[in-house]
């Protein structure tokens, strides 16, 4: 080789020496500046993936209706899957646990009914949830019609009808519910209390086994949510006694309230909103706030809710809590006014 190109050859060897180090120092300079910013400022917006939501009741109930509904119009608007996990089970207490396990980043939702956090932890000997610690409110979505039905096999035809004959029969009347805490037991309880008769309590998993069991003649009566028994109702497979509310319902406008019926100032009424594990980031939860407030207002869902003997009402986070709280002191002194006990 002559001396010019052994020169020549030596220095292209220096420049790659001295090149290479100096192209990883450059490559690792993205990386370090990505260590520097804040915490989240990668992250993609909220949500970025599916999310889940725990309904601690049986599929078909009441609260399961309304949670499926406003669900579907919040995925479609948000552009990512909700997907309902139904949960039933000791009257709401399984789901309730595992969504208060749950980590509180928002991609698990619990989507529960009062009766789940309000009235279940007054009957249950133990709950590992605490319903005002274990959470944090989103919104209510709506209010649950109650109605008192009956076989028809059984001869009743009203509330007064159902008094006198448990009164003939004390203790020889079955009544279903979803479960010992639940609220068709709480509302069934608190009839028999009132009216001054025994009755005895077949407890499910969950309430829409329990109704269909009252449809299909095993047991003869029950309280449920309207939503679940309309259609069986408007068939003639079941009769409406009285719904539990202050007023009738628009779609069973011939059905008198359990009030009018002989009971004065009876009224049992349940509700369904959504909540997220204690700590949740607030933005998070003022997300999924708007979204469940886009939901509830739109005409549409509207409409599908109240088909289904379920009325809209939405909220504020704060709304909800306070409703939470009041509701879970009232059921229990009104629980322990009328001596119902843990089974």
């Amino acid at each position: 080789m002559k001396p010019d190109v052994r020169i020549q050859a030596a220095k292209r060897s220096r420049a790659r020496l001295v090149s290479a180090p100096r192209r990883g120092a450059l490559g690792a300079v993205p990386l370090a500046l990505a260590a520097l910013l804040p915490a989240g400022a990668l992250a993609q917006p909220f949500p970025a993936k599916p999310i889940t939501m725990i309904v601690p009741v049986q599929a078909g109930s009441g609260a399961d209706a309304i949670l499926r509904i406003v669900a579907q119009r919040m995925s479609d608007n948000m552009k990512q899957p909700i997907v309902l996990e139904n949960m039933p089970g000791a009257a709401g207490v399984i789901g309730a646990e595992r969504a208060a396990r749950a980590p509180a980043d928002g991609y698990t939702v619990f989507g529960s009914n009062d009766g789940t956090l309000n009235m279940t932890p007054h009957l249950q000997k133990k709950v590992n949830y605490d319903t005002l610690e274990s959470f944090e409110p989103v919104s209510l979505l709506a209010s649950i019609t109650w109605v008192l039905i009956a076989h028809p096999q059984l001869p009743v035809k009203s509330v007064k009808d159902l008094i006198a004959l448990a009164k003939a029969k004390p203790g020889q009347i079955d009544y279903a519910s979803g479960g010992i805490g639940s609220p068709q037991h709480i509302a069934m309880e608190l009839f028999s209390a009132q009216a001054g008769v025994k009755l005895n309590h077949v407890p499910y998993k969950g309430a829409t086994q329990a109704a269909s069991d009252v449809v299909s003649g095993h047991v003869p009566t029950m309280f449920t949510a309207l939503s679940i028994v309309l259609s069986q109702i408007q068939a003639g497979k079941v009769r409406a006694l009285a719904v539990g509310g202050a007023k009738r319902f628009p779609q069973v406008p011939n059905v008198p309230t359990v009030a009018e019926s002989g009971l004065p100032g009876y009224e049992f009424t349940t509700w369904a909103g959504l909540f997220l594990p204690r700590g949740t980031p607030k933005a998070v939860v003022d997300r999924l706030h708007a979204e469940a407030a886009k939901a509830v207002a739109d005409a549409d869902i509207r409409e599908k809710l109240l088909a289904l003997g379920l009325e809209p009402v939405g909220s504020t986070p704060e709304e909800l809590r306070r409703l939470t709280r009041e509701g879970f002191e009232r059921m229990g002194r009104t629980i322990r006014n009328a001596g119902i006990k843990p089974e």
